[in-house]
């Protein structure tokens, strides 16, 4: 397949994938839009909550993204009965994992309290955790029935799935935050039971679209009978998957910990330029996506030509990306605060002052993030996670950490200084990861090849 064509089915399979990620990015993003309109202090308490959501939620879903290689692999050599067994091993262990994190999420004051939080912050976080905690279950069930969906080539209808959520969680935020509509001014407990509704809305879509347009599979038919074999593939690959996910996601989280160790206005001007960041990287993980969709089915093949001239193609498209969000970030930073903050709002100014900062800081790692999680994808679509996620380990919480710690806090740069250490830690991960992809993936599947 020539270079050209490798684009178009990379656009083709990523884009609405990107749209798809945007889209649940913004279900997020939504929460902390209005809760930044209805008070700071409401949004610092969504940020600090929403840091250990997130963290176990991207730790979970690391069980469904071992379903989308090994979908796209089945899917390569036309085999449905593997298609169906680990999709839905992959809503067994999902169930699981949610039902494990519910004690966490119900008593996490005492966490947060010693991690150094304010006895009133961490009381907030809790009630809002409360509520949406139990929304990991059906958040988690719907990213696995996306990943076989998007694994299948069906990422419009996860494109579309996604958007209607986005849509209806902005209506139940509007609704239940600031209580119009005629329902109850909740606040912080309204953006929570939002989520919930949101994820579980969600839920039933993409089950109703897996069971009525694709009933030969028939996912749901005996789904309480175990597949061991299964099981244990979708386990091994999910847990690795899902400690890589902990490793960075963790990363961004103790730098929520550590931005609230320098105060309320820090932590916020951080969780905006959180949601800043992720709202554009957002267009690397689709990417990436897609990228892990290619390589597992070049990897159900066992076409290496395939599977390098596909890698160039996707990394392309991903510094391009990059470049247009560097550009963004240099120049922009006040109208992109400015969509987060009331503008009567006391600290405004100082919020979006630290906030061109740290936006400065974000287009400095732009490219190493963005290698970083494409060669993620990549190794995943090869079957490679157990080496990554000592790579990531390593770069995240044995650089990055404690040169956020260094530079934030003994050097005394302050939240630049926690940035920065991100930073390190981010293009440390980015390096070893490509070249773990074409110095060891790559000619290992050019050997199983000539083997063949």
């Amino acid at each position: 397949m020539t270079y050209p064509r490798h684009l178009r089915a990379i656009l083709v399979l990523g884009l609405p994938l990107v749209g798809g990620h945007l889209a649940q990015f913004a279900i997020h993003l939504t929460d902390t839009v209005m809760m930044g309109w209805h008070s700071v202090e409401g949004l610092a308490a969504l940020t600090l909550a929403t840091a250990l959501w997130f963290m176990l939620w991207i730790m979970g879903s690391g069980i469904a993204w071992a379903v989308m290689p090994l979908v796209a692999s089945a899917e390569a050599e036309a085999d449905e009965t593997a298609i169906r067994r680990v999709t839905r091993m992959g809503l067994w262990l999902s169930t699981l994992f949610a039902l494990a994190c519910l004690p966490l999420v119900w008593f996490s004051a005492p966490v947060m309290r010693a991690l150094g939080q304010t006895p009133e912050l961490s009381a907030a976080a809790e009630t809002y955790l409360r509520i949406a905690g139990p929304g990991l279950l059906p958040a988690l069930l719907v990213m696995v029935l996306k990943s076989y969906l998007a694994a299948l080539g069906r990422t419009q209808v996860v494109l579309w799935i996604t958007v209607a959520a986005a849509v209806a969680n902005a209506g139940f935020n509007y609704a239940l935050i600031f209580g119009n509509w005629g329902a109850p001014e909740l606040g912080l407990r309204g953006a929570a039971v939002a989520s919930v509704s949101t994820n579980a809305l969600a839920l039933l879509f993409s089950a109703a679209y897996a069971a009525v347009v694709l009933p030969g599979h028939r996912l749901f038919a005996r789904l309480w009978r175990p597949d061991w074999d299964a099981f244990r593939e979708v386990a091994r690959m999910g847990a690795t998957i899902g400690v890589t996910n902990l490793a960075e996601v963790a990363l961004f989280s103790f730098s929520s910990v550590m931005m609230g160790w320098l105060g309320t206005i820090p932590l916020a001007a951080h969780g905006i330029a959180l949601q800043v960041t992720s709202a554009f990287f957002m267009m690397h993980m689709g990417l990436s996506n897609a990228a892990t969709i290619r390589a597992g089915n070049a990897y159900g093949l066992g076409d290496a030509e395939h599977l390098t001239r596909g890698a160039r193609a996707v990394l392309a498209l991903s510094a391009l990306a990059a470049g247009v969000t560097i550009l963004l970030f240099l120049t922009a930073p006040g109208p992109l605060y400015a969509l987060f903050l009331d503008p009567e709002e006391p600290a405004r100014a100082e919020i979006m002052a630290l906030g061109a900062t740290l936006l400065a800081i974000a287009a400095l790692f732009q490219l190493v993030d963005a290698a970083q999680v494409m060669a993620l994808g990549l190794l995943r679509g090869v079957r490679d996670t157990t080496v990554p996620m000592v790579m990531a380990s390593v770069s995240y919480w044995g650089v990055g950490i404690p040169g956020a710690l260094v530079m934030g806090f003994v050097l005394d740069w302050g939240g630049a200084g926690v940035w920065l250490g991100m930073t390190l830690g981010l293009a440390c991960a980015g390096v070893l990861m490509m070249a773990r992809f074409w110095g060891r993936a790559v000619p290992r599947l050019r050997a199983r090849v000539a083997r063949a």
